[in-house]
């Protein structure tokens, strides 16, 4: 039986942390030709490799797969992708080739949605304001918090992300509105969730998450009026991606509106230069893009591969196959 040629080729450092020694382990049982991983730059300086692959493992870091990386990639049929947003490295070239696509974007997903809820929770509960233990246990302003009991939460996107958001929020007793203008109204409901529009959503909500895909049409969606229209003691929370708020704007909201507090895991630049107006502030706790995928965690990234790989060769249906339809509205890496 033909065994198909693959190549390893990603980021030095994403290479150990997608594809540990149980996930290479398992892939070299199904496939061929694993040479050592390369990074683009040496698949660049070494385009011969390519003349026979079949398969290419990938990550963060993967090569521009335009129309003349194909033509030096004369078999090659599938890609998987160890990490999630692909817009930085697939094109049209790659889908008109008719080579499948596949990312672990879902798996990604999972220790945003994770950390987006905490963070969730503790902005109901009001925690960033109370760290410091200025407040004694017997303060009755300790009961000026939110709280989660029959509030109200946010979701700006109901993509992979604000979904799993959506369904961890069913374990806490929160009634959850979204703005997303791709999804049906039947598909909210099933996630338990009522569609608003984007005003709506800053005025009722009492944390607003941000889970919407950048592009040109959600670049900076997040705006200083928005913001300044949120309810007394309202969070707003970024997981994912820093050009969606606009900075100066929100920096200029958040200090006239000192009951108002930012979460912001994302920002635009990142680092967020220092001299920035929301450095100053003491309404803000920025934290250095932690959300996705860490440590081990990247592992469950591999896993996925692995296991679509294997249903690849299976002839099976892919489950994390990426549509090449859904490209313009997909996130920027």
């Amino acid at each position: 039986m033909h065994r198909l040629h693959a190549l390893y080729v990603l980021d030095e450092r994403a290479q150990s942390l997608v594809y540990g020694p149980a996930q290479r382990a398992a892939i070299a049982e199904m496939v061929d030709g694993l040479a050592e991983p390369l990074t683009a730059e040496q698949l660049a300086a070494e385009p011969e490799l390519l003349a026979e692959a079949e398969i290419l493992l990938s990550g963060w870091g993967a090569p521009l797969m335009d129309a003349a990386f194909l033509r030096r990639a004369p078999r090659l049929a599938a890609v998987f992708y160890g990490a999630g947003a692909v817009r930085g490295f697939a094109t049209d070239a790659l889908f008109d080739r008719g080579v499948r696509l596949s990312s672990a974007n879902a798996a990604n997903a999972i220790p945003v949605a994770e950390l987006t809820v905490a963070f969730v929770v503790l902005s109901l509960k009001r925690v960033w304001s109370l760290l410091g233990g200025a407040l004694g246990p017997g303060d009755p302003r300790r009961h000026d918090v939110l709280g989660a009991y029959q509030e109200v939460v946010g979701l700006l996107g109901l993509g992979a992300i604000g979904r799993l958001v959506a369904d961890r929020l069913r374990t806490i007793d929160v009634t959850v509105l979204a703005y997303d203008p791709y999804c049906a109204d039947a598909e909210a409901a099933a996630l338990g969730v009522d569609l608003v529009s984007l005003d709506e959503l800053f005025a009722r909500s009492a944390v607003v998450s941000v889970h919407a895909p950048l592009y040109d049409q959600t670049r900076g969606i997040v705006t200083g009026p928005l913001v300044h229209s949120m309810r007394t003691g309202a969070t707003l929370v970024n997981t994912a991606r820093g050009g969606l708020v606009r900075h100066d704007e929100l920096a200029e909201a958040l200090a006239s509106r000192p009951d108002l507090q930012a979460v912001l895991d994302v920002t635009d630049p990142e680092p967020m230069p220092p001299h920035h107006a929301l450095r100053g502030l003491g309404n803000v706790v920025v934290t250095p893009h932690v959300a996705g995928s860490l440590g081990p965690e990247c592992r469950r990234l591999g896993d996925t591969v692995v296991g679509e790989l294997r249903r690849y060769l299976a002839g099976e249906p892919l489950a994390h196959e990426v549509d090449p339809a859904t490209l313009a509205i997909a996130a920027e890496p």
